[in-house]
């Protein structure tokens, strides 16, 4: 285990690197198209400027889905990387200083081509941004792969993904609060509260820095574990995330909801600073709602468990859904009172963080429902799925954005004064109500299709424990005999006692239970991780002949969904004997009301030709509890 100086620096050195993430993804994502359809195209001939600005967002709309194409093979390089440094993190300080700095790039007229030779500067336009585009990708896809490879303590992991999400949240707010300033800050010409090009480029270059800074520090500050465990794993193919969803319906009904909902989302976000600058005409109280944002943004993620809890995620889901629309409503209200922009705004804001968690934890949940009914676990393509989709959204935001701009003539020498009500009504219409249409139809889907709440995945991870061993049935090797440690500490109880009458009646094989007295869990023979789960209370073991262990943590605790417990292991690794496997938190499952009965197993024991309790009483991880031999033709 990790030293705890060592895991701080890790963490906070993390927990930057994604603040720098956020900056760069709202830079490329909301901010950079903001660019192109105020300030690149100035040549005084609007229909020209027009034209060029269709050209531009058709572009980064079509490439953004050719990159989407690409990026299982990028996925794919940075899985077959071995250096030095790690497999990820030379991607991460590689593609986190050179998108950036292409990025920045982008943030120029090329030396004066949008005016000189327009299509010259498109070509040269679309090869930059696709060689930026795909070094973001693996810049991004590495990072946010690195948290499994930081540590097998999956409380430090929690941890990291902790800073990681706080860190995140105040990047995607840092950039709002600096943009208008640093702009206003570096122009020339202030052209009533919009900035000029050159400020812009100077708001690039700043962030674009601070970017690749945060990418330095996270190649310095973090130190990958290396293991053997993550060789060889299946490769991420577009096919393969395809076909996860078509036979995995709960994942592809979620996916169509939460894209449906992300578009919208997407939609109204990427409007706000165009709001502020054309509607309120005062562009520079953006920041002021971008402040809000941070801190609200904040206090929804901490909120979250809380809520989930109290509520379930499905009504969360409703709750935020709800309040999004209010939003939306409150929004078309506003007009230019900065009072009720704000009210409107922070309405469509809270719920984003509680939908994205909920969308988040129920992928997650659908891994073990894939594997029930596919009999095989796609845990890394059914993750893959949440970013394709944000992109998705995010490309389609882009493209809409562009052409709203130059249907509502907000673009270059544009302001608040020029424009109409006509104007209005289109930008109204298109950043309010097509999101409300979007984020409406998202929220039908997933309550009329995604049924895989909390109940349903406790009942799904439930049967996977009953059946993950039935693999196991073959002939057993030349080391027949098996001796069985206690895995904790504690007092040895007969199966038939325990409260659970899947376990107590032997439908899940022969076996023991013990009342904890240590809250570890050691390895009870050596063998192989074949059955882990993401509840973390259970996991199954299974010896070099093939007896097949399973060691189940408390009674009715899948409802904790890993609250109070950590695993020091992972799927595929080879463990000895006496091990550490888990920790958990008795008083944790206790005030919970539930039962902290430690229970073993051993799920093939009709393949068992001696199965012998050779201990009683009070035990410890040095006590041998069982003595176990295959039949030989078992």
């Amino acid at each position: 285990m990790e030293n705890s100086k060592g895991n701080i620096v890790s963490r906070l050195s993390y927990s930057f690197g994604a603040f720098g993430n956020d900056l760069l993804f709202g830079l490329l994502s909301t901010y950079f198209i903001m660019f192109v359809t105020t300030h690149l195209f100035n040549s005084g001939n609007k229909a020209q400027d027009a034209k060029m600005i269709g050209f531009i967002t058709l572009i980064i709309f079509l490439l953004r889905f050719v990159e989407l194409a690409i990026d299982p093979f990028i996925g794919n390089a940075i899985n077959n990387t071995h250096t030095r440094w790690g497999k990820f993190k030379p991607w991460v300080v590689v593609g986190g200083v050179l998108g950036p700095a292409a990025l920045v790039i982008l943030f120029t007229d090329f030396g004066g081509l949008t005016k000189s030779n327009p299509m010259l500067y498109l070509i040269l336009f679309a090869i930059l941004y696709i060689m930026m585009d795909i070094l973001y990708s693996f810049k991004d896809i590495a990072f946010w792969s690195m948290i499994p490879a930081l540590s097998f303590d999956s409380r430090e992991r929690e941890k990291t993904a902790t800073f990681a999400r706080i860190g995140s949240n105040i990047g995607g707010g840092t950039i709002g609060i600096v943009v208008m300033p640093l702009v206003l800050l570096f122009s020339l010409h202030a052209n009533d509260g919009t900035g000029d090009s050159r400020g812009w480029f100077w708001f690039a270059l700043i962030i674009g820095c601070a970017a690749a800074l945060s990418a330095v520090v996270v190649g310095l500050g973090t130190k990958e574990v290396d293991s053997d465990l993550r060789k060889n794993k299946e490769a991420t193919t577009f096919k393969g995330v395809f076909r996860v969803l078509m036979h995995n319906h709960q994942l592809m009904w979620l996916s169509l909801a939460y894209g449906l909902y992300a578009i919208g989302m997407s939609l109204t976000n990427s409007f706000e600073l165009y709001y502020f600058t054309f509607i309120l005409g005062d562009a520079s109280k953006f920041s002021i709602l971008a402040l809000l944002n941070t801190i609200v943004g904040l206090a929804a993620i901490s909120i979250f468990p809380a809520l989930a809890k109290k509520w379930n995620r499905r009504n969360v889901f409703l709750v935020a859904i709800a309040l999004m629309l209010i939003g939306l409503v409150v929004f078309s209200l506003a007009n230019s009172s900065l009072i009720l922009v704000l009210v409107a705004a922070e309405l469509f804001f809270i719920p984003q963080p509680l939908i994205f968690l909920v969308a988040l934890m129920t992928i997650t949940d659908s891994v073990e429902y894939g594997q029930l009914k596919l009999g095989h676990r796609d845990e890394s393509l059914t993750l893959s799925v949440r970013p394709l989709l944000d992109k998705l959204a995010g490309a389609t935001s882009n493209l809409v954005v562009g052409i709203t701009a130059v249907a509502a003539s907000m673009t270059a020498g544009a302001t608040a004064a020029t424009i109409t009500n006509h104007d209005r009504f289109i930008f109204k219409f298109v950043m309010l109500g097509v999101p409300a249409v979007f984020i409406l139809v998202g929220a039908f889907v997933f309550f009329k299709k995604v049924k895989l709440d909390e109940k349903m995945h406790a009942s799904i991870v439930d049967e996977l424990e009953r059946t993950w061993a039935k693999d196991f049935d073959s002939q057993p090797n030349s080391k027949a005999v098996l001796s069985y440690y206690a895995p904790v500490a504690g007092e040895l109880i007969p199966l038939e006692q325990v409260s659970d009458e899947v376990f107590s009646t032997g439908s899940m094989g022969r076996g023991f239970a013990i009342k904890p007295s240590d809250g570890r869990v050691y390895a009870p023979f050596d063998g192989v991780i074949e059955a882990t789960f993401s509840t973390r209370h259970t996991v199954g073991l299974v010896s070099e002949n093939k007896i097949a262990t399973l060691i189940h943590i408390g009674i009715g605790t899948v409802k904790m969904k890993g609250t109070g417990f950590i695993n020091y292991f992972e799927p595929g690794q080879r463990v000895s004997q006496g091990e550490l496997l888990i920790e958990f938190w008795s008083p944790a499952i206790k005030k919970a009301g539930l039962d902290d009965t430690v229970i073993a197993v051993i799920t093939n024991s009709d393949n068992l030709s001696e199965f012998e309790i050779e201990n009683k009483g009070e035990v410890t991880k040095n006590d041998i509890v069982l003595t176990l031999e295959k039949n030989k033709g078992g």
